[in-house]
């Protein structure tokens, strides 16, 4: 229990201040009967102290949960220790603040129904997520479906013992070869990054042109760290920014997000320590957005047409 006296202000901004809260939590305790004033409770946020004291017993905190939702995956692999999605441009991969529906978290507990850690908040709930892509950014990423192959897989990254390789379409043609450029906050645009920046970290991207169509590439982008927007800082860096990347490059008629792909991803299973290897195809407003360009696709390169 908390106790305090305060005189002059709002019985809200007074609890708040002393609990170290929000003002819209302490409301909630006010209006909740959780607060009393000189041993009665108060439920008026609004009500100006007098030197009283001031008792505050808040109620135990819930932990937050986030729904299981039936959305729609394509499913690259199963079993009993992990799954592999091919996630589709416009979902994010696990809830965020303000955004609790539609992710990637939100469709795989439909289906799978994980077991849910306990969480202080709902963005904070991220049951089998090892690694993210970006809300706009498609393809292959890999979920645990319980702590030991999480714990084990989480490892894997942390030693960059996982193969992870992009396609981008990019404006330019960036320089080929590995980068090494550290990443960090952009000192005045706090949701961008920056190579430089503010608490750089050491960042290294391998880049190969895979075909060109006048200005613009197909470009193949091996990632050896994990840096937050990783490649589209190193190819922006490069003066080749992807095609339609509304922070680090400008709007495309040719596609409605920055054209980055997760293509390709080989790591050991987390049992059986057995290599895995899986392809995301690519997703047809990639392969449009570059025949519009007037390129071609490699052979090798596995992609998917419009309906499949």
């Amino acid at each position: 229990m908390l106790r305090f006296s305060a005189q002059g202000v709002r019985l809200d901004q007074a609890v708040a201040f002393e609990a170290q809260t929000s003002r819209a939590k302490a409301q909630e305790w006010i209006e909740g009967g959780w607060v009393r004033v000189d041993g009665k409770p108060q439920t008026k946020p609004a009500y100006k102290l007098k030197g009283e004291i001031v008792e505050v017993d808040p109620p135990p905190e819930r932990p937050a949960t986030v729904a299981a939702e039936a959305i729609p995956l394509e499913v690259l692999y199963e079993d009993s220790d992990l799954i592999v999605v091919n996630k589709p441009a416009g979902m994010i991969t696990h809830p965020a603040p303000g955004v609790f529906s539609g992710t990637l978290v939100n469709a795989v507990l439909g289906r799978y129904g994980l077991e849910v850690p306990e969480a202080d908040k709902p963005e904070l709930v991220r049951p089998g997520i090892v690694h993210r892509l970006d809300k706009d950014t498609s393809g292959v990423i890999v979920i645990a479906r319980h702590e030991a192959a999480h714990r084990r897989l989480a490892e894997a990254f942390a030693r960059r013992s996982v193969y992870k390789r992009y396609l981008a379409l990019t404006e330019g043609v960036p320089k080929e070869g590995r980068i090494s450029a550290p990443i960090g906050r952009h000192p005045v645009e706090r949701t961008r990054m920056h190579v430089g920046g503010v608490a750089a970290r050491y960042a290294e991207t391998e880049f190969e042109v895979l075909a060109r169509a006048g200005d613009a590439a197909l470009v193949s982008a091996v990632l050896h760290t994990g840096r937050t927007h990783q490649i589209r800082v190193h190819l922006k860096h490069l003066h080749a920014p992807i095609l339609g990347d509304l922070t680090y490059g400008r709007p495309s008629p040719l596609i409605a997000r920055q054209a980055l792909h997760a293509y390709e991803l080989r790591l050991q299973h987390p049992r059986t320590g057995k290599y895995l290897h899986w392809v995301a195809p690519v997703p047809p407003d990639m392969v449009q957005a570059w025949e519009a360009l007037g390129g071609e696709w490699p052979e090798a390169i596995q992609r998917a047409r419009a309906g499949e």
